[in-house]
């Protein structure tokens, strides 16, 4: 996925539009970061969020989309130190600085079924009440966790087995546990930058790569690989934030606001995913016809979902006894959204 560019001239964006807010008139003027366009997962969450927002109160929301502010890390410090109220931030990108986010990175324990996908969101134990203190710690206030769409990974080769994976140099983010993923399925994973992933691809550094089918069409990685295939193991998936301490000085009313927002946009969002997924799925059908789509079947991901295991193992490592217990209840939250 995308991530934030250009640092000096997003600090200076951010200072300006700072200053220019200074004044009482713009105290209800808050800032919203965020790692996507406008027209993207994350900016359509964030449009819907505004709108909720603005027509239910006089405050204005400001949205900055990917590479206004600097990269994702240097956002994410803006937000704890209180330059922004909201930013929009994937677990591969704040699993450093919360461990425990990572859980939405291990394999086979996000469904992929839509209407459990719907279920799973809205109702886990996990994500509506073990992360909230988590994310506390870090001085952010947890509003909204939700999937941009199932991860497919493109290659140049069909594989049906971890074996078939052998060699294969799979782009991944620059996220550990995301290379001990690709590690234990058999491939040779390669951390990559989004900004490079193109010419990586043409230039055969790697043999592949996993995204969700809504960029893997928009930005014609079909054309560039001879495989698409769906192993079911897990979503790209994204949290909404906002600054703990302007949270906490909000009024009643105003706090009642956020969520209600905040809501609206998930609900508006766990509906919208879904299309773009299917979408993505029938462009990509519609001008790459012959372009080969293999879904595993539940006896060809069974290897897959073994080798998890020491990717479970792994996470477990990095996010202790709390990533466990989060990891553990994931799954019963998995279980309790497919009934």
């Amino acid at each position: 996925m995308r991530y934030f560019t250009k640092r000096a001239v997003g600090t200076l964006a951010l200072a300006s539009a700072i200053a220019l807010g200074a004044s009482g008139a713009q105290a209800d003027n808050w800032r919203y970061a965020m790692e996507e366009g406008l027209t993207d997962p994350q900016g359509l969450y964030a449009t819907k969020f505004k709108e909720e927002i603005e027509a239910n109160s006089d405050h204005t929301v400001q949205i900055y989309p990917v590479g206004s502010l600097g990269e994702s890390a240097d956002a994410m410090e803006q937000a704890q130190a209180g330059l922004l109220q909201f930013i929009d931030q994937s677990p591969g990108f704040t699993g450093a600085l919360i461990p425990e986010a990572e859980a939405f990175l291990v394999p086979y324990v996000q469904p992929t079924d839509p209407e459990v996908v719907r279920k799973f969101f809205k109702e886990s134990v996990a994500i509506n009440e073990m992360f909230h203190d988590i994310y506390r710690e870090q001085g952010l206030e947890l509003l909204s966790v939700f999937p941009e769409g199932e991860m497919v990974v493109t290659t140049m080769e069909e594989f049906r087995t971890p074996e078939d994976l052998a060699g294969m140099k799979i782009r991944t983010m620059t996220s550990p546990l995301l290379l001990e993923t690709y590690t234990a399925f058999g491939a040779s994973p390669i951390a990559m930058p989004w900004g490079e992933l193109i010419g990586g691809l043409k230039t055969k550094m790697v043999d592949g790569q996993e995204n969700p089918t809504i960029w893997i069409e928009a930005y014609d990685l079909d054309n560039l690989t001879n495989v698409m295939t769906y192993t079911g193991h897990g979503q790209y998936t994204t949290a909404v934030m906002a600054n703990a301490d302007f949270y906490d000085a909000l009024s009643d009313e105003d706090k009642a606001l956020v969520q209600s927002a905040s809501q609206a946009a998930l609900d508006y969002i766990l509906d919208v995913a879904v299309e773009l997924d299917a979408t993505g799925l029938a462009k990509i059908k519609e001008t790459n016809p012959t372009y080969t789509i293999n879904r595993l079947t539940e006896e060809e991901r069974a290897p897959f979902k073994e080798r998890a295991k020491a990717v479970e193992a792994a996470f477990i490592e990095r996010a202790g006894e709390r990533g466990a217990a989060i990891l553990e209840q994931m799954k019963k939250d998995l279980v309790a959204a497919q009934q």
